[in-house]
């Protein structure tokens, strides 16, 4: 146990930079952490600190042996934590960041706070991308599965885009039966907000078709306010399956075009690697697959 105890004050100290700053943390003197890197140095071997009258900064075994120094605390860590929250319901905060469709998610998230209620959810509703690790998030959900080794990843679920209008509209401007007819249309068209470029509609290609040239009244950063204008008959939008099911189920909307489009999308839900999963996070991951998508098998 004392290598342990060294570990951290090893932690501390490439953490701050400091020995001072390090015992101030740890309680205890300057003096003490300098004599614990001594020993942890003699013993290992190497120099773990490059020491001069003004700064303290890691060696290039030091910078290596931090890395598995703070896998091996959070592990204790999350061990301890583990055997705590054995008879513990989960309560706590929990930070996360969702995608900008409140009607998909808002339900879901309500039955998790009526079933979970010692749990404090900061929710913040984002289509850009966040750095998890970085802006501290306890988990997020995304369309997008990055290709980052520090996150852990489970598949919510599938969704489609779908091009549709209401019958009314139709009626009036006629029902386009191949993409070139939506050259004639009001074509409501959503923009990404991170770059301000247009969402491209998945359209299969057509060999020998000229470019569509879709004229757009409206372009929005937000896919709820293209579902608004949608439904009241100003146009053609190409939103998410979820968003629009129950509007073409009653009739309010109409699908156009689905033998044209080509798309298959997923929900992720995202959360560091590094960190053990608490009670509450996994309180919420297992509630968000099976409320989301609960007809859609997981892969």
């Amino acid at each position: 146990m004392d290598n342990l105890g060294s570990l951290s004050v090893f932690v501390q100290v490439a953490q701050t930079l400091s020995f001072t700053a390090a015992g101030r943390v740890l309680g205890v003197s300057s003096s003490a952490v300098g004599k614990s890197i001594a020993r942890m140095e003699e013993r290992l071997g190497v120099r773990l600190f490059h020491r001069s009258t003004r700064s303290i900064t890691l060696t290039s075994e030091g910078a290596l042996f931090l890395e598995r120094s703070r896998r091996i605390l959070a592990e204790l860590e999350a061990a301890e934590q583990e055997l705590t929250e054995v008879t513990a319901s989960p309560r706590g905060k929990l930070r996360i960041s969702v995608p900008q469709v409140r009607g998909l998610l808002m339900p879901v998230i309500s039955d998790f706070m009526r079933a979970y209620p010692d749990i404090e959810l900061d929710v913040d509703f984002s289509d850009r991308m966040v750095d998890v690790i970085e802006e501290g998030f306890d988990a997020v959900i995304r369309t997008g599965k990055p290709e980052d080794s520090r996150l852990m990843v489970r598949h919510l679920g599938h969704y489609q885009l779908v091009l549709v209008g209401t019958p009314g509209y139709f009626d009036q401007h006629g029902t386009p039966h191949r993409p070139q007819d939506l050259n004639h249309h009001a074509c409501l068209r959503h923009k990404f907000c991170a770059t301000g470029k247009l969402e491209p509609w998945p359209l299969r290609p057509v060999p020998g078709a000229a470019e569509l040239n879709l004229r757009a009244p409206l372009v929005s950063t937000t896919i709820e306010s293209l579902n608004h204008v949608v439904q009241e008959g100003l146009g053609i939008a190409c939103l998410p399956d979820y968003m629009v099911n129950q509007a073409v189920q009653h009739g309010r909307l109409r699908r156009v075009l689905d033998e044209h489009l080509e798309h298959r999308g997923s929900f992720w839900l995202l959360w560091p690697a590094s960190r053990h999963a608490s009670a509450k996070l996994r309180a919420f991951i297992d509630h968000m697959c099976a409320g989301l998508f609960p007809t859609d098998a997981a892969v």
